[in-house]
């Protein structure tokens, strides 16, 4: 990488609240749709609730827009950027404006007529424009969806734009809100989602390589990350690395054995981090091994990495073909594996997003966020780098290598 991009502001909402404690999930279990899910605490609902009656043109939004606002306008506010500053945005989702849809299919049906504002509610595009519009930037505003690596998408998209020189800030984010009937229902029908009984202690066994039965649990979610060209003295942390991929797919689901995609994408954030950059010459940030006055080969690459935040969803095919992916790169060396989604679900294109701000968490911290019904890992003297994860339905995988300085 040509050169660091700094992490400035952060806000992630999910299930999770401050204070749930250690070891413990945040799901619960929804009569009404007849599933576990992974629900915004009141107290969040509320705060976005009273930022929707601020403006009479907020009142007819999608929830995912409305969450996508919300944590973006608490970013940038941590990061000191100051309103109609210059920065880009980039927000996706991987349903958009599921809520506003189902509604609006249902007066259709019982009506035979389209609501007034069914179109201009439900495009994709209305997530980084209405940001825009209640952030008042000054530069490009863009929307995409890319299934579940959306987020990490949008992370890729603000460090070219960056390191183009095109801008020298990007707001990029995930946003979802798609706790409804039918998309849960599309979940149940493909067979991804978890069968626990309202009385299960771990619903969603994300990163159990020993489940006979898929458990994934959708969640309810929204990040989003200032980014900004070079070191920073109020930086977070730093990305030093990205890497993407795209496999071959057998049917619209599926992942190869060995995940070939994650295995290109975690290759390709590691070299970009400590190795060469191709046309570029050396990367800012390569490694030379002192006692031969040589590049590290990339097998010692991979031993900068401490941690890996895995995408993980808690089906058996997705956290195991990732599991030997990771095998194939690093080897007899595993870095500590970790994943989120046991304890907030699967929140789908902001998933990506919310992964990334448990590395940031992890690296200021310097403490690793156990999985509480895993074996136990060997635990690292410092947290300084870590790998984060993502892969979405298309085979489009997205490593981000994030360090503390």
């Amino acid at each position: 990488m040509k050169q660091p991009i700094s992490i400035t502001g952060i806000s992630a909402i999910s299930a999770e609240e401050s204070n749930t404690s250690v070891g413990s999930h945040a799901l619960c279990f929804d009569d009404k749709l007849e599933a576990w899910v992974g629900k915004f605490p009141e107290k969040t609902l509320a705060e976005i609730e009273a930022m929707r009656d601020e403006n009479r043109n907020y009142q007819a939004l999608d929830a995912s827009v409305l969450y996508a606002m919300y944590v973006s306008r608490l970013a940038v506010k941590q990061s000191g950027w100051d309103a109609n500053s210059d920065f880009g945005i980039n927000i996706g989702s991987s349903r958009g404006a599921t809520q506003l849809f189902e509604k609006y299919y249902d007066a259709f049906l019982e009506t035979d007529k389209s609501e007034t504002l069914a179109s201009p509610t439900t495009t994709l595009g209305n997530i980084s424009s209405w940001v825009a519009q209640d952030l008042q930037n000054n530069g490009p505003d863009i929307s995409h969806s890319i299934t579940c690596s959306t987020a990490l998408h949008a992370v890729l998209n603000g460090v070219a734009w960056l390191q183009s020189g095109m801008c020298k800030k990007f707001l990029v984010g995930g946003s979802e809100a798609a706790l409804t009937p039918f998309t849960i229902a599309q979940m149940k029908a493909i067979k991804t989602y978890t069968r626990a009984s309202v009385d299960a202690e771990f619903p969603c066994l994300a990163l159990d390589l020993d489940k006979t039965e898929n458990t994934m649990v959708l969640g309810e979610g929204a990040a989003a990350v200032c980014l900004e060209i070079g070191k920073k003295e109020n930086a977070l942390a730093y990305i030093n690395g990205v890497g993407y991929a795209t496999e071959k797919l057998k049917h619209a689901v599926s992942i190869s054995a060995e995940a070939t995609c994650f295995q290109k994408s975690m290759k390709m954030a590691i070299e970009d981090a400590f190795g060469e950059t191709g046309n570029d010459g050396i990367s800012a940030f390569a490694e030379i091994d002192k006692s031969k006055g040589s590049l590290l080969t990339f097998a010692e690459m991979t031993k900068n990495v401490d941690a890996i935040v895995m995408h993980a969803p808690g089906t058996i095919a997705g956290d195991q073909t990732e599991y030997k992916a990771i095998q194939k790169i690093f080897g007899l060396n595993l870095p500590l594996l970790t994943t989120n989604k046991w304890k907030i679900g699967h929140t789908f294109g902001a998933s990506g997003l919310l992964s990334f701000e448990a590395a940031v968490r992890m690296l200021q911290s310097g403490e690793y966020e156990e999985v509480p019904f895993i074996s136990q890992q060997a635990q690292p003297k410092k947290l300084n780098t870590i790998l984060v994860n993502a892969v979405g339905f298309g085979g489009n995988a997205v490593s981000i290598l994030v360090t503390k300085s």
